[in-house]
């Protein structure tokens, strides 16, 4: 009963084969195998344009090079007060940008609020050394909080972030998740959306350690190749990552690893909406779920070898909690079976 992350989980068995053929061989460093290649074609195909492709480790990478290929001096990134890069990534994304800094905005359900972030924007209309300037502005697809920004939010961000002439990112690291909850394709939920970067995360999705920074305007890129290098983010056996990827797009498994861990998800949503001791906190689509179980259930759940963890209060929601209870978020994979989530509901009724 793992849904501590969809980090726990492993490499899904087709990804870690592919990665022991590619270690049998010889091939070209530095990004510039014949299967390095064949994967940045592929890139082209799933989002139905040419882009620019960079492979790095870990999301963190993916994110804070994102924004560092468009930093300026005094440049500031509009987030959601808890997006990742907000909260999670150490001060990595300002220390990449080159002291750069975030500027969070307000939103339900994990998400910015285009007005806000619109009144956000325009405080900065006269220009003031003093308060510095508009750099970029990101989201987060699937957010922190289990939610998705619909087809038509990122549209409006989109518009706001063409209005101000402000790159717009986002970070996929539940990238696949929120594309199968939607049921639209790559291109529908970034480009023509408005996105101009995308953190493309497969790691949370059955990759071992598998993330890539996409550019639907690969002029954009120019600066990249030097930043990932001075970052210590440019692999000598890149080959290794575009195994991983080559496996996870064989025959959409990317999807269908992603639909199932959504579907782990819908599981304990459902039964959670059953429950008369157990509720979700608020609608999730995507692969997590935040659960409000008394203190009593949790620990019956823990001691009995469930792996799940507390999660804070959301600021717009200071009342969630009666006397008593925990707020557990519960996090589906790729790898997740329904004995798993049976039995996790079982020790909380």
């Amino acid at each position: 009963m793992f849904f501590a992350s969809d980090n726990w989980a492993g490499a899904h068995p087709s990804i870690a084969e592919s990665l022991s053929r590619e270690a049998a061989g010889y091939a070209a460093a530095y990004g510039n195998s014949d299967l390095d290649k064949r994967i940045e074609a592929k890139f082209n195909e799933i989002f139905e344009r040419e882009v620019a492709v960079f492979f790095v480790g870990t999301g963190t990478a993916a994110n804070s090079l994102a924004l560092a290929s468009v930093a300026r001096a005094g440049g500031v990134t509009f987030c959601h007060f808890d997006a990742h890069v907000n909260c999670d990534e150490g001060g990595a994304p300002e220390f990449l940008t080159g002291a750069s800094r975030l500027y969070p905005v307000e939103g339900s359900d994990g998400k910015m609020d285009a007005a806000a972030l619109a009144a956000h924007v325009a405080r900065f209309d006269v220009p003031s050394v003093h308060q510095g300037r508009p750099m970029a502005i990101t989201i987060t697809q699937a957010t922190e909080a289990g939610t998705i920004y619909s087809l038509d939010e990122i549209s409006a961000i989109g518009e706001i972030a063409r209005a101000k002439g402000l790159p717009l990112h986002m970070d996929g690291a539940r990238f696949a998740n929120a594309l199968v909850a939607l049921d639209c394709t790559p291109a529908d939920m970034t480009w023509k959306r408005g996105i101009d970067i995308l953190s493309f995360g497969g790691t949370k999705n059955g990759c071992w350690c598998a993330e890539a920074i996409v550019f639907f305007k690969p002029e954009m890129a120019e600066e990249v190749p030097y930043i990932r290098k001075r970052s210590a983010q440019l692999f000598s056996k890149t080959r290794f990552v575009s195994a991983q990827l080559g496996a996870y797009f064989e025959d959409d498994l990317w999807l269908a690893l992603a639909r199932n861990a959504n579907s782990m998800a819908d599981r304990l949503r459902q039964g959670l909406a059953r429950s008369n001791v157990a509720r979700q906190a608020w609608p999730t689509m995507a692969n997590e779920v935040f659960a409000v179980v008394s203190a009593d259930a949790a620990k019956r759940a823990a001691d009995a070898g469930a792996k799940f963890y507390d999660w804070p209060v959301p600021r717009e929601m200071p009342k969630l909690l009666g006397p008593g209870q925990r707020l557990l978020r519960l996090v589906t994979s790729f790898s997740t079976t329904l004995a798993e989530v049976d039995d996790f509901l079982a020790l909380i009724a």
